[in-house]
């Protein structure tokens, strides 16, 4: 597997990707003519950290709603924004708020922007099996990163050496909010490279015991399992009040993470994330500049919904709306 470093020019400068064709987990489909709240088509853009999260959405509300058809092309969260402006989607899953400018621009073009929180996202830490370090704090993660650590000997005694990190890719919102709440205006280090996306980043610290790698939490839940059940499966287990804990893939080891000021660890646990002990969380947005009554608005209604959230609880991120007996851990 071939890896990029990630320069301070990628950094300052996010490349904006093509777009392409729209992705899906069902193949071609004949696309449905008019448009209302649950029949036409709509394309949406999101940041691709949040695909697993938005497949999810769109697999069951097509499946509830069979004259619809939600278009998503998994991008960088600039582009995804780009896309939105520019009138390509009427849907975005990013990881911040429209600002006040690109507000301004919406409206100058009579497009009414309707932003919600969705969930709450965690950046998880993950490292190889085989890896005897137990846990981080913000304070080493941040020498890790930066480049003032760079063998795993000067946190625990090993013999692994040199530390690869390991992101996604240079325009990834992780890598931005990793430099905005960790560095906090210091630069990565050399060895801090780029894997291209989500599931090469898994598979590298599966591959290299040296590995170090930064990811959605919705990529190492083992609750994704879910994933390989039919929409018609997965509608039905919304409708079962349970208080079964997110656990996590045994392919790598997830570490836990503690506060510089703080003697405990804490892994990305919803419960975690909920009561901010896991310290290392970002908000997902879903903005649509549909009209009132179209498939835009529809779709958006969907994910808001309490099945919409239900289903964002079962990929391990936390939904917004925290319903009773919904977070629970081991």
């Amino acid at each position: 597997m071939r890896f990029s470093n990630i320069s301070a020019a990628a950094l300052a400068a996010i490349l904006v990707l093509p777009l392409g064709a729209c992705e899906g987990k069902g193949g071609k489909r004949q696309l449905p003519t008019g448009n209302t709240s649950t029949s036409g088509t709509v394309v949406i853009a999101a940041d691709a950290s949040f695909q697993n999260i938005v497949q999810e959405e769109i697999d069951v509300f097509e499946y509830i709603y069979p004259a619809a058809s939600v278009l998503a092309r998994y991008t960088d969260e600039k582009a995804a924004v780009d896309s939105l402006l520019f009138g390509s989607a009427r849907c975005a899953v990013i990881s911040r708020e429209l600002t006040k400018e690109e507000n301004s621009f919406l409206r100058d073009k009579k497009h009414f922007a309707k932003t919600k929180k969705i969930a709450v996202d965690a950046i998880a830490v993950i490292v190889n099996d085989g890896n005897p370090i137990e846990n981080l704090s913000i304070g080493e993660l941040r020498e890790i990163l930066s480049g003032e650590v760079t063998e795993w000997g000067q946190l625990s005694p090993t013999k692994l050496g040199k530390i690869q990190v390991v992101f996604d890719h240079s325009g990834s919102s992780v890598v931005k909010y990793m430099a905005d709440s960790v560095l906090r205006g210091a630069k990565y280090a050399d060895n801090v490279a780029s894997a291209e996306t989500m599931p090469a980043v898994f598979e590298a610290v599966k591959e290299r015991e040296n590995a170090i790698g930064l990811v959605s939490v919705s990529w190492i839940s083992s609750d994704l399992k879910s994933a390989d059940l039919s929409a018609e499966e997965r509608l039905k287990t919304l409708e079962v009040d349970d208080t079964t804990a997110t656990s996590f893939t045994d392919e790598v080891k997830v570490l836990p993470i503690r506060r510089d000021n703080s003697l405990t660890a804490y892994k990305p646990y919803q419960a975690y994330i909920f009561d901010g002990r896991y310290p290392l969380f970002r908000s997902i947005w879903m903005v649509n500049t549909g009209a009132a009554g179209s498939l835009a608005s529809g779709f958006f209604s969907f994910v808001t919904s309490f099945r919409g959230q239900k289903l964002i609880q079962q990929t391990g991120v936390l939904p917004a709306t925290v319903h009773q007996r919904m977070v629970s851990v081991e």
